[in-house]
């Protein structure tokens, strides 16, 4: 048959014997590819809906505001090169609304009963303003709970909500921009300082008309205006901007619609941001997973090697047998994460009460499938070369005789270990048969602890953030949703990574194993030396998880969201001090399985 029929065919039926092994390399990648193709698609699946009502709105390209000492300047954009329509100026006040026994900041903009050629916005729930109605941004009612049909108050009058609108021409609550000259302020203020008099606090935005705004206003110097502006060329917003509003600062601030969009989009940008970090974290532990799985496998299968060799197979043939297994798995791995994610991205965008429709199916780009499967390819390479090669090197008598590979003896370890316990003294002789296994199993718990380290950080930043902050409640409950996704995986991945790691060592100590049972060592005593020989990797990974590990990851997310990491709530000393034994614990609990089994392999059978 030809070459590549025979690798295909030699890996599909090495992968039907071993089941197990073959899931596990499914589910390592899995994790790996899932989590970032939910990163790369959720700022699209997002941005969607702001599409969707800028096109049902006919939303503006530029939004400019004024005083009433700016009105006439504002007036003169109308008529800027490069502006195609325009409508308002409008009116604007800052007022306090009440409601449900709740109470808020809002703007209130004054709008006309007919339809706006710029900026109309897009009734979803009753009808457009008239006297004495008052209609709501959809984000900002949904947060009070306010329908139609309810009396609201506002400076003191009482008002009718007649309708519920979305708009391009503003991001959602609690995000809105500031167009009063009053001056506003979103997010959470701190516990030591007041707000200056004046100034609004996440303010939320109204529609009523132009009479019942003015008769709101004590005198017209309180009013401030808007204007929204359409171009010929709306890719140019900035430029316009630049242009035409960089004389006047911020007596007539201007907000384009990119700039717009990207306030809207923000809860999926840092939902993005978090599972792209988490994404890079879990293709680490894939990568270790599966070079130690491959080891592991690669000493189960040194007599077929022997064999394949012995009737003609050449080395780059056994090779690319054993490189095949693993591709064919991580292309499998790559449909199913590519597939799972685009499905499951809506769960994490918010419902998008602010804008037209919603998240929906995540559509996948060409890019994305092609860089989430380079990716899965990539970490099936990376971790399966060295060791396919190494194996395919190999001589063919020694393969065949698939003798106990020698011990490597170090002196002062045998020192050092001669009078401790038998099982300690296992543990660490077993430890050192495989340097690089260890490096790989520290490495492995650091990433997971480096991993729950921010996740505790984030999670108390979380818990301060609703009715405080600049997330209302159900933007919290996506990003805890989003916390949840990345801890059940990167968990799941690294409770897949110590018990790959524990059979692989099982596997390939079961001479050295079997021979000291020979000499009188009892199977409990291998079986709890096996299970030491992971916990001590442990130990040392979840000290350099908590420091300098977790430190550093989050003060790389901060740099990234620009944040300030000194005003985050730092773990407890007592959680950090609990993790470590914590962590060990659960490795010693989560590798005695496969201990337990290689521990009590026949002796004479071995041997």
């Amino acid at each position: 048959m030809g070459r590549i029929l025979l690798v295909i065919r030699l890996a599909l039926r090495d992968l039907r014997r071993r089941r197990t092994e073959a899931a596990l390399v499914l589910i390592a990648i899995l994790a790996a590819t899932t989590t970032l193709t939910l990163g790369l698609v959720l700022r699209d699946a997002a941005g969607d809906p702001y599409q969707s009502t800028r096109a049902a709105t006919n939303g503006p390209d530029v939004v400019a505001g004024a005083g009433l000492a700016g009105l006439a300047e504002l007036g003169k954009l109308a008529t800027a090169p490069g502006v195609t329509e325009h409508s308002g100026p409008y009116p604007v006040i800052a007022g306090t609304f009440e409601a449900s026994g709740r109470t808020s900041d809002v703007q209130a903009m004054g709008r006309d009963a007919t339809i706006a050629a710029v900026d109309q916005p897009k009734v979803t729930q009753g009808s457009w303003v008239s006297d004495g109605g008052a209609v709501l941004e959809a984000a900002f009612a949904g947060s009070l709970d306010v329908g139609v049909g309810d009396s609201v108050t506002l400076g003191g009058r009482s008002f009718k909500v007649v309708g519920v609108a979305v708009t391009a021409a503003m991001p959602p609550y609690p995000g809105a921009s500031c167009i009063v000259s009053a001056g506003c302020i979103n997010g959470a203020i701190p516990d030591d300082r007041d707000l200056p008099a004046g100034l609004l606090h996440n303010p939320g935005l109204i529609w009523l008309t132009r009479t019942d705004v003015r008769s709101l206003a004590s005198d017209p110097s309180s009013l401030s205006y808007v204007m929204n502006l359409k171009l010929a060329e709306p890719d140019e917003a900035q430029v316009f901007v630049d242009r035409t509003g960089g004389d006047h600062g911020d007596a007539m601030p201007m907000q384009t619609w990119q700039s717009i969009l990207a306030d809207a989009t923000d809860l999926a940008e840092d939902s993005q941001i978090l599972l792209l970090i988490g994404a890079w974290l879990l293709g680490l532990l894939a990568v270790a997973s599966l070079s130690v799985l491959v080891g592991g496998r690669m000493a189960d299968q040194h007599r077929r090697v022997g064999l394949l060799k012995a009737v003609g197979g050449t080395p780059s043939l056994v090779a690319a047998v054993l490189l095949a297994e693993y591709l064919l798995v991580a292309v499998v791995a790559a449909a199913a994460g590519l597939t799972i994610a685009a499905l499951s991205a809506p769960l994490l965008t918010e419902s998008s009460a602010g804008l037209v429709g919603s998240a929906g199916t995540a559509s996948l780009t060409w890019s994305t499938i092609g860089l989430v499967t380079a990716v899965a390819l990539g970490v099936a390479v990376v971790a399966t070369a060295v060791p396919a090669v190494r194996g395919a090197r190999s001589s063919t008598v020694s393969a065949l005789a698939d003798a106990a590979r020698p011990a490597r003896r170090t002196g002062w370890l045998i020192t050092v270990s001669a009078r401790l316990p038998v099982p300690l003294l296992l543990a660490l002789r077993v430890a050192a048969r495989r340097p690089r296994r260890v490096v790989l199993g520290v490495v492995s718990i650091a990433v997971t602890v480096s991993g729950i380290y921010v996740l505790l950080v984030l999670n108390a930043f979380l818990a301060d953030q609703p009715g405080t902050g600049a997330y209302t409640e159900a933007q919290v409950t996506v990003l805890r949703h989003v916390l949840l996704v990345w801890t059940v995986i990167l968990l799941t991945l690294a409770a897949v990574n110590a018990i790959v790691i524990t059979w692989a060592t099982a596997l390939d100590n079961r001479h050295a194993s079997a021979l000291a049972r020979a000499l009188g060592a009892t199977p409990r005593e291998v079986t709890v030396a096996l299970a030491t020989a992971q916990m001590l990797p442990a130990l040392l990974g979840a000290v350099m998880g908590v420091f300098p590990g977790g430190f550093l990851l989050f003060a790389s997310i901060t740099t990234i969201t620009g944040g300030d990491s000194d005003k985050a709530t730092l773990p407890a000393p007592w959680q950090l001090i609990a993790l470590v034994p914590a962590t060990v614990l659960v490795v010693a609990a989560l590798t005695s399985v496969p201990a337990h089994l290689g521990g009590r392999r026949p002796v004479a059978a071995t041997l």
